[in-house]
């Protein structure tokens, strides 16, 4: 990693005055980001993180201080060609010759591995993890949630990926209780096998809206009841419908998240683990955790004091299981199957609760490996409508964002005529909503727009793909010959500068996305590239510059596009060429 090189260089001679080691220094280290108002360093060192009395009393003006007499102490040398203090730091700037040569021939050498192969991260064990996402309900609407459950958990998934961890994707389906005896009633009343064939969650759907309207009369509710008793006891031909039910949902879900450009190792379920769930009963009330309500309900105990001012029911009154039993069971087995080093679950924050109550159950029963599980949550979405109304089916949110960007691609005076636009909307539309989804903390609820979503200028997944595809058609249009033996000493241009001072920072935003598993990092980082290169592009000209100029610019906006689509990659979009 360039970015490495340097800060190594610099760790080595601070090392010397500081009598520290160097590798204590390294991450104290880091790019400085590029500001519109002013030139600023390359890298810069916090005084906070190297002084002894790192107490909060130390004064502003102490640390000030001390950031001008260590910058006195340091010398320039063949990397750092200037050394300053600022407030509580001492600012580094490279030579410029070498900062140019040295980024640009890192980013084409490494390409897709330009910042993962970063020393940022040679003290992170390589790990094994398994994510759960995405996680629909059979039968039931795949809601906005479940959009953002799979793009986020897509996002750790590839990010874990390119940093060398070895993952598996799990969707663990909503396939089992009692909303099965409904829909198995309801089947019977108001189903069509052709049309479950076709379109089996808009079917189930209609079937369950239609079923869920007469369950407020007991005998339905009654029909329902015994059609689940029969499921958990495996009558045959119950269970070859519940079958039909799951295996063509999961058909139909595929061909979605084919299009999302999302897969996963493993499809599991709910019902996998309705038996196992007797089991975990079972154990908890050998370990004396379980407890029976007057109501017959069986609960666990979870206060501190043991006062039951906080527990958690996993049983029914008829000695059935409930999800949590189910998570229970899931999360057991699958720890046994994979031996992992993280379990991670995607989920919205409303399951907060849930999740804190499975991994302290976990606990209780003696399970080390519950300190590393973890739930990642995230926001809601308000205010997604497809123009047919409420969003039922993520299709029809693919499907709207997609006609959307044809209709912008055609009306734009710019786009050329693209070889598929059905393909290209698609991938433009799917950055669209990435984006606006990702900008923010994961934790945040955000209020969806069509029209935001959509800009092709400003801070959107549509400004992204349409740098990318500019950047890509520039390599087109001047041959791109394998660019070798280039003098890129000659990119010194302050907006030449901005870009390599970005491509610096790029393993640093990385290790930051690794560390608290957010996107923004990234997409904010994305973002100021795409400016970044967008300026460039005006100012320093390929075309009509001297051989030589025009070679080096060339190199430089190559660099900028491979970064940029590496980075979009993450996220989970794919970057299109043409739009």
């Amino acid at each position: 990693m360039a970015a490495c090189s340097f800060r190594r260089s610099i760790a080595s001679q601070l090392s010397k005055v500081l009598d520290l080691p160097p590798e204590n220094l390294i991450k104290s280290i880091s790019a400085v980001p590029v500001s519109k108002k002013r030139h600023v360093a390359d890298f810069q060192l916090s005084i906070a993180s190297v002084t002894e009395d790192s107490s909060s009393d130390c004064l502003a003006q102490d640390l000030h201080l001390q950031a001008q007499k260590l910058a006195e102490r340091l010398k320039c040398d063949a990397v750092v060609r200037e050394i300053s203090a600022g407030p509580g730091t001492v600012n580094f700037t490279i030579n410029r010759e070498l900062l140019a040569k040295t980024v640009l021939q890192q980013v084409l050498k490494d390409g897709s591995q330009y910042g993962v192969k970063s020393e940022l991260f040679s003290t992170v064990p390589r790990q094994k993890a398994v994510i759960e996402f995405s996680s629909p309900n059979i039968a039931k609407k795949f809601h906005v949630g479940h959009l953002r459950s799979t793009i986020v958990g897509n996002f750790i998934a590839n990010l874990k990926v390119a940093l060398g961890h070895e993952v598996i994707r799990i969707n663990y389906l909503g396939d089992w209780g009692m909303q099965f005896g409904l829909l198995g009633v309801g089947f019977q009343h108001f189903g069509n096998k052709e049309k479950l064939k076709s379109s089996p969650l808009q079917h189930l759907f209609e079937v369950y809206v239609q079923i869920n309207k007469a369950a407020q009369d007991e005998n339905t509710k009654k029909l329902a009841q015994d059609f689940f008793r029969k499921l958990e006891e495996h009558d045959e031909q119950t269970l070859s419908l519940w079958k039909q039910f799951r295996d063509f949902s999961i058909e139909e879900y595929s061909r979605i998240y084919k299009r999302l450009g999302v897969h996963f190792d493993e499809y599991s379920g709910e019902s996998f683990y309705h038996e196992n769930s007797q089991e975990i009963l079972k154990t908890l009330e050998d370990k004396g955790l379980l407890q029976k309500t007057i109501k017959g309900t069986g609960i666990v105990d979870l206060s501190e004091k043991k006062d039951l001012s906080s527990f958690s029911t996993v049983m029914r009154s008829d000695g059935t299981s409930l999800y949590i039993t189910r998570d229970l069971a899931a999360a057991i087995d699958r720890m046994h199957k994979h031996s992992c080093d993280a379990m991670i679950y995607v989920t919205d924050k409303s399951q907060s609760n849930h999740f804190q109550h499975l991994f302290q159950i976990l606990k209780l029963m003696g399970y080390d490996w519950a300190e590393r599980c973890q739930h990642v949550s995230f926001g809601l979405v308000q205010g997604m409508k497809t123009r047919r109304g409420e969003v039922i089916f993520l299709e029809d949110v693919l499907n709207e964002v997609r006609s959307r960007m044809l209709q912008n691609m055609a009306s734009a005076k710019t786009t050329k005529e693209v070889e598929d636009p059905m393909e290209t909307a698609e991938k433009v539309g799917l950055a669209a909503l990435i984006i606006q989804d990702f900008r923010g903390l994961l934790s945040s609820d955000y209020q969806f727009s069509w029209d935001r979503a959509l800009q092709s200028r400003g801070d959107t997944g549509v400004f992204l793909q349409y740098t990318h595809a500019r950047l890509y058609s520039l390599e087109q249009m001047h041959g791109n010959e394998q660019l070798t033996d280039i003098n890129v000493a000659c990119l010194q241009e302050p907006d030449a500068i901005s870009v390599l001072q970005h491509l610096l920072r790029y393993d640093e935003v990385l290790y930051r996305s690794s560390q608290d598993l957010q996107p923004k990092h990234i997409v904010s980082y994305l973002l100021t590239l795409s400016h970044l290169a967008a300026v460039a592009h005006k100012t320093l000209p390929v075309k009509g510059s001297a051989p030589e100029l025009a070679q080096a610019r060339l190199c430089l906006f190559q660099a900028a596009r491979l970064v940029l689509a590496s980075g979009m990659k993450l996220l989970g979009i794919t970057p299109v060429t043409q739009m």
